[in-house]
């Protein structure tokens, strides 16, 4: 998928210009939450799985960790589907956080 685009912050990179800072926390002490979410081909085209459980599970891990996640909800539910749509899925497994 190295031609396709992720979602950082707020902003679409191309897959192979995508960074992150070198001294960015989960690097050095692997403190970091994450939700692994499939999307499926249907007949009626992609579907993500039980998106909004994913995205509320993964804003309460980050509660316990103390982390402020700088978006809503809804924002980080957009901003995953239009991932999948800008870079056509019909079908993947994705790691969010």
């Amino acid at each position: 998928m190295n031609n396709g685009h992720i979602w950082i912050d707020g902003s679409f990179y191309k897959w192979d210009e995508a960074k992150i800072h070198v001294l960015t926390h989960s690097l050095h002490y692997g403190t970091a939450v994450f939700e692994g979410i499939r999307c499926y081909n249907t007949v009626k085209g992609p579907a993500i799985f039980r998106l909004e459980d994913h995205v509320n599970r993964l804003f309460n891990s980050a509660k316990i960790y103390f982390m402020n996640i700088e978006f809503s909800k809804e924002q980080i539910e957009d901003a995953i589907i239009d991932t999948t749509k800008k870079n056509r899925i019909d079908e993947c497994y994705m790691e969010v956080g």
